[in-house]
């Protein structure tokens, strides 16, 4: 991947996004080596101390399909049950979705200063005093890190900042906060080991340094709408390549994301012509023999333009004439592999939003902002 000079990158409105996107595999040692300090792990203990049972990992927009990743990860590492419940949904109805305590509550955002996070803790401080509260952010002049320093019953990660994307979209914002929410499991000794890390870092590295070309050659072909397809963990990195696309082109590519098995219940019938099917598979075997049957149907029923697929071990046969394959690490997790598998769609929507004409750096000028506008917190019915 040739980057051009500083000047031209700030003159096309991407000098941040590109930057952002190539600082990753650095950016992940870096916030992996800090997991394992004392200064994360010391806090930690009173979060996790005695391990909660339950966990519920909130957020807004990319922040939710961060904790859509990490619950199945932490679910499987700490044998407790995560699910993840986006802030706006605890806003409005957390008497009716919230397990009853006492748990645990993941607040993760990039920025800590969105309308609805500040406000769900504070509501479930106030009406749920046995939850106790994590925050994982990049931010650390935000609502959610400074608001509660004297709160005991919440405790509060800051990511380094170099982490906390100035571009509008959240790209390695993302996949740190992603790596972020695996202290838990450092703390339980359950974690990721180096190696995976490194490996997960090694594979976005050859991503930019080999087949950025054909990611870029593909999101210049005439794409009108994407599937982003996703299993496990995955599935919330599918979410976020749709919801990458979707901003990056203010709307001009028209999304979708859904697991390889829900595709065949309906959602089939929005692959067209003009589709790009983006499959990003699992890093377990079994799993990944039905996504690529189900990529084995869409090539017989002649179905999407093309398909873009990242994976290990990925069979010839489910490739086709102008598809384009991103081979990855095998790995006995599924965190490195949903890393990389990020990066891929991360990609994908920088060059369809150039080709387009458009800036990475603030997209839908005029609709979207980097943190989303005050709006009025109303409380309680009566």
């Amino acid at each position: 991947m040739h980057a051009a000079p500083d000047e031209a990158q700030q003159a096309g409105g991407y000098a941040d996004t590109l930057r952002e996107i190539l600082q990753q595999p650095a950016t992940w040692q870096a916030t992996f080596d800090w997991l394992r300090s004392a200064v994360v792990q010391q806090p930690l203990a009173g979060a996790l101390d005695p391990l909660p049972t339950h966990i519920v990992l909130t957020g807004s927009g990319s922040s939710i399909y961060i904790g859509e990743c990490l619950a199945p990860i932490l679910q499987a590492g700490l044998r407790v049950p995560v699910q993840a419940i986006a802030a706006g949904t605890l806003l409005t109805h957390w008497r009716s979705v919230l397990p009853p305590g006492p748990g645990l509550l993941i607040s993760v955002a990039r920025s800590g200063d969105s309308p609805e996070s500040a406000s769900v803790v504070n509501a479930l401080l106030a009406e749920a005093p046995a939850w106790r509260h994590l925050v994982i952010t990049c931010n650390a002049h935000g609502k959610l890190a400074t608001h509660y320093r004297n709160e005991p019953r919440v405790t509060a990660l800051v990511l380094d900042e170099r982490t906390n994307d100035r571009s509008l979209v959240m790209t390695s914002s993302f996949t740190n906060l992603l790596l972020g929410g695996t202290a838990l499991l450092q703390h339980a000794h359950a974690a990721e080991d180096a190696d995976a890390v490194r490996r997960a870092g090694a594979d976005a590295q050859r991503i930019f340094d080999a087949q950025s070309d054909a990611i870029a050659a593909l999101a210049q072909r005439d794409v009108t709408s994407a599937v982003y397809l996703g299993s496990g963990a995955a599935f919330g990195a599918a979410r976020e390549g749709a919801l990458k696309m979707l901003e990056m082109t203010g709307g001009k590519v028209i999304t979708l994301a859904e697991t390889f098995l829900g595709l065949r219940h309906g959602p089939m019938s929005f692959i067209h012509p003009q589709t790009l099917v983006v499959a990003l598979l699992s890093s377990d075997p079994a799993v990944r023999r039905y996504e690529c049957d189900l990529l084995r149907e869409l090539s017989r029923k002649q179905l999407g333009m093309a398909q873009l697929v990242a994976g290990h071990d990925i069979p010839a046969d489910v490739l086709g004439a102008g598809d384009v394959a991103i081979d990855l690490s095998a790995s006995d997790t599924e965190m490195p592999t949903v890393l990389a598998g990020v990066v891929v769609t991360q990609l994908l929507a920088f060059f369809r939003c150039l080709h387009l004409g458009g800036k990475p750096d603030a997209p839908s000028e005029g609709v979207l902002t980097r943190v989303v506008e005050d709006f009025a917190i109303h409380g309680a019915a009566p």
